[in-house]
């Protein structure tokens, strides 16, 4: 099975995996800029699928990440990822985005049980989710997406860039400290989640906030 998998929630990145044991990354791309999913995002697609060979018909399926993230940037991936799966006439999943991150922390370390992933949510608060490890698991959720203030969260590891940002109140990891979720580590976990029979989200977003955008009211009356 080949996925392209998108996320926006925080960096703009992509990926071709497989669930071929031979070549289970095929190609992948991740910018570092949080401001500019828009302007790279179809661009570095074009040029991901160009690299390895792979046409819009080899694609098996389209995995989104649904965030937790900011407006604009999540609507970025989210558009992309429903277009071409319109487009291509392809099945099109959703992935909460911080299990990507929790997927990474499960294959670098295993001397966690329990662990929350934290990403900057800006306006000095944090997105959030805690997860449980067990071995030859994959992270299970436990509790989350939040969104809130940093302070405010449990006592246990935090690995993310929103745990890097508020160290002086989390127990940062600090190999973690500036970790995005990333489209290959979503793309991976949504691979293993469907060969263990498990089910994926669609792809509405999870914004968490109320949008700063709002319609205006009627005109009140100068008299």
């Amino acid at each position: 099975m080949l996925i392209l998998a998108i996320d926006t929630s925080a960096v703009a990145s992509a990926a071709l995996v497989s669930d071929d044991a031979l070549e289970a990354v095929v190609a992948s791309f991740s910018t570092e800029d949080t401001r500019s999913h828009a302007e790279v995002l179809a661009p570095g697609i074009q040029d991901l699928l160009a690299s390895a060979e792979v046409f819009g018909r080899d694609i098996d399926a389209i995995v989104t990440g649904v965030g937790p993230g900011p407006f604009t940037g999540l609507r970025s991936g989210i558009a992309t990822a429903r277009t071409l799966s319109f487009v291509w006439d392809k099945p099109l999943h959703g992935l909460m985005s911080l299990d990507a991150v929790a997927l990474e922390v499960a294959e670098s370390t295993a001397a966690v049980s329990e662990f929350l992933v934290v990403t900057d949510a800006r306006r000095k608060e944090v997105y959030w989710a805690r997860y449980s490890l067990a071995e030859g698991q994959l992270p299970q959720l436990e509790d989350g997406p939040h969104v809130g203030f940093a302070v405010d969260l449990p006592d246990l590891p935090a690995y993310g860039a929103g745990a890097g940002l508020y160290s002086d109140v989390l127990r940062a990891d600090p190999g973690f400290s500036t970790e995005q979720p990333d489209a290959l580590y979503l793309g991976q976990f949504a691979l293993a989640r469907l060969a263990a029979g498990g089910q994926l989200l669609d792809s509405t977003p999870l914004y968490l906030r109320e949008s700063d955008a709002q319609v205006p009211g009627p005109r009140k009356r100068a008299l």
